[in-house]
């Protein structure tokens, strides 16, 4: 009775006039494990970039808990979103992981965020998406050419993958400039050769 009743209130808080409110609604349905596709499809034409995002957060939990893929075409259409909601829709759309052949659709759209997105933070997550999903092979080898924080995270969506073209990646991220890449790199191929000592006393 008191998780109906806590559901009853919190619908009708997904109706009041102040966003924060409606932020706090969204996040008790998803605690209570009572938010719907339906809810993500209404709230996502909310005008509060807040309860957008808290909305995707809450459907990124629904996906944790029972892989619905009736979300997939909302989360797909977040992705053009306001920086910080296509963020974590990418964030969420990589919560399917690699056995869920109905996210095919979402993969472009994740490789143009990857690619295209002016925010790092969006090219990031999709990236990672990407290779939770176990895509995009292309997309995050380029990525590897971006920001240090969106390498750091190219370096990590390729332990899916094998092939020359990525070890030889993963290689040339060993003598990468930022630390992090260095070390994710050398988590996976191990530590780049130590210099010849004989060339060195040649020299």
């Amino acid at each position: 009775a008191d998780r109906i009743l806590g559901e009853e209130r919190s619908r009708t808080a997904l109706d009041h006039a102040h966003p924060d409110v409606r932020v706090s609604a969204v996040a008790a349905l998803a605690r209570l494990e009572a938010f719907t596709t339906n809810d993500l499809d209404a709230l996502l034409d909310d005008e509060s970039a807040a309860v957008r995002r808290r909305a995707v957060e809450a459907a990124a939990q629904l996906i944790q808990r029972s892989q619905t893929t009736e979300v997939i075409d909302a989360l797909v259409g977040a992705l053009t979103d306001v920086d910080g909601v296509a963020e974590v829709a990418a964030f969420a759309l990589g919560e399917f992981g690699p056995d869920v052949a109905s996210v095919e659709p979402a993969i472009a759209a994740l490789e143009q965020m990857a690619t295209g997105h002016d925010d790092p933070l969006c090219r990031e997550s999709a990236v990672a998406a990407l290779g939770a999903l176990h895509r995009g092979r292309a997309v995050i080898l380029a990525a590897l050419n971006d920001k240090a924080t969106v390498r750091r995270r190219a370096v990590l969506a390729l332990a899916p993958f094998d092939g020359d073209d990525v070890r030889a990646a993963l290689t040339t991220a060993l003598s990468d400039r930022d630390w992090q890449v260095r070390q994710a790199a050398e988590d996976q191929v191990g530590p780049p050769p130590e210099p010849d000592a004989k060339a060195q006393s040649d020299r």
